[in-house]
Parts: C-alpha cells; sequence; structure tokens
C-alpha cells in the first residue's frame, strides 16, 4: 500500500479556541498514559463491539481497502483487518500513536494489511479516490473544522465508496461549565446533533445516510472512566502511579459533570453510514 500523498495547509479559521491547541491537546491526551488508563484499550464508546457492528453496517470484506481517519494508536484499524480480512491505512494527529499503532501491527502480524501515517484529519495525508470505505469513531467531535474534514473523507473515497463514523451527540445545550477545551477533548463540547453531522457529510457529497443510536455506549464508558479514575487516584496517593499528568481533583469534576449532562440526556452516541454516491447500503438493524 502507498497511498500517502503531501498534505496541503488547512485553512481553518480559530473559533473559542485556537484550532492547533484543540488538535494538539487532543493528540497528546489520547496518547498519553492518563488516557489509557481511564478508557483501556479502545478509547471510544462501544469498544471493539461497536467497531465491529461498523464493519458489518458497512459490509467489509477482504476485497475493500479502508481509511481510519483519527485513528489513534490502531487498535480499531487492527480489529477490522482481523475481523474481516481488510487493508487498513489508519492516520492519526500524535506521532507517538502512529509508532504505538505500526508496533501493535507488527505483533499482532498484520503489518502487511495494516500501514499506518501521521496526518491532520481536514488535510488527510493520501491520494484522491484511493479508498473504498472510510471510518472515523468517536473523533469527527473534535475536528475544529468539521466541513473540511467531511470533504476531505470524501476526496479519499472512490466512486461508490462507503463511509462509517460513530460520534458523540449533543442533545441539549452546553451548560457554561462545560464549554471549555478540556471538554472539547473529552468529545463533548463541540459534538453536534446527528441530523447536523448529516447535514455535513451531505454538503461534502455524501448520500444514503443510515443512523442508529448508541448512547448505550455512551453511558458505559464514561461510568468506567470514572471506576477507573478512582483506582488512579488511590495509586497514585500511594505512589505507585507517580508523574502521570492529571488533575485528579479537576478531572473527578469534570467527570461527574460530563455523567451528569448525558444521564439528563444532553449528549448521546450515534453510528452512522453513507455512500459517496446514492447506492444503497447492507446495514444491519439496530
Amino acid at each position: 500500500m502507498n497511498d500517502f500523498v503531501s498534505p496541503s495547509s488547512s485553512n481553518v479559521t480559530d473559533g473559542p479556541f485556537p484550532a492547533r491547541a484543540i488538535k494538539t491537546c487532543c493528540a497528546k491526551f489520547y496518547a498519553g498514559e492518563a488516557a489509557r488508563l481511564l478508557l483501556g484499550d479502545s478509547s471510544h464508546p462501544g469498544g471493539d463491539r461497536l467497531t465491529e457492528r461498523l464493519g458489518r453496517a458497512l459490509a467489509l470484506g477482504p476485497a475493500d481497502r479502508v481509511l481510519d481517519v483519527a485513528c489513534g494508536d490502531g487498535h480499531s484499524a487492527l480489529v477490522l483487518a482481523r475481523e474481516f480480512g481488510c487493508s487498513v491505512v489508519g492516520v492519526d494527529y500524535s506521532p507517538l500513536n502512529i509508532r504505538r499503532a505500526a508496533q501493535a501491527a507488527r505483533a499482532a502480524g498484520l503489518e502487511g494489511r495494516v500501514q499506518f501515517c501521521c496526518g491532520d484529519g481536514e488535510t488527510l495525508p493520501v491520494a484522491t479516490g484511493a479508498f473504498g470505505v472510510v471510518v472515523c469513531e468517536c473523533a469527527f467531535c473534535t475536528f475544529p473544522d468539521k466541513q473540511s474534514g467531511a470533504r476531505e473523507m470524501r476526496r479519499a473515497l472512490a466512486r461508490g465508496g462507503r463511509l462509517g463514523l460513530s460520534d458523540v451527540t449533543l442533545e441539549r445545550p452546553l451548560p457554561p461549565d462545560l464549554r471549555q477545551l478540556a471538554t472539547w477533548v473529552m468529545c463533548i463540547a463541540d459534538a453536534r446533533r446527528g441530523a447536523d453531522y448529516q447535514v455535513i457529510l451531505q454538503e461534502a457529497g455524501f448520500a444514503q445516510f443510515t443512523q442508529g443510536d448508541h448512547s448505550w455506549a455512551l453511558r458505559s464508558i464514561v461510568g468506567d472512566a470514572g471506576r477507573r479514575l478512582l483506582a488512579v487516584e488511590a495509586a497514585h496517593k500511594l505512589g505507585v502511579l507517580p508523574g502521570i499528568e492529571l488533575d485528579l481533583v479537576a478531572a473527578k469534576g469534570m467527570l461527574r459533570r460530563v455523567a451528569e449532562f448525558i444521564e439528563v440526556g444532553g449528549a448521546g452516541y450515534v453510528l452512522l453510514t453513507a455512500s459517496a454516491e446514492p447506492s444503497p447500503l447492507s446495514v444491519e438493524p439496530d
């Protein structure tokens, strides 16, 4: 596989937070040890279970060439390659994540079918029309320029290609205390309604949408993170985890507020598929 090209520079206009700061903070957190301790091996809601469901919804098979946008440490890319026999190229903003992903692929014996590259989801370093499938799990909501990200995913797809996206949705107005960089990194602050994601993707050239509610996955991962945070706090007090870059008091307070917001229906989680042109998708019913 050799689909990497030199990316163009982004023309993002900074909003309430500088775009580069958002991307850097997201990359640093999800590549850091704190994220691993709080979120486990799979850093998105639903874990392998929802990744495999996404693969089934897209009818993935050995003939498919898949682009995983914002692939993190490559865990989902390896799951898709192993379970469906497809080839996968993963792109992530963090060089550390890319190194870890490549090591994991070698350890799993999948380096022949999985490849990773450092790059920006809003200016993907891949050739136009190089892939039959694009996936993006719990990352599109963090893109400062979602329109550019959507256009880039469409550009990467060949004619008739399929898109699979799972992400946090915002169902109620965000309280003022949750409008901060930390909650942007936590995928809440700039999440949109599922219908709004569809509008953005439609404007980029996607059609034939399907969408399923998987809010259980969001509630589950936040609950698990809360329990793990208590364990991290206890270990930190015992000196077992020196050097972890995490303000435990602030993290507990923020996680509690996010959990409360989710509990009252403020945020949810969807699995969405679309086509690069009007053609039916094979979708597993909910």
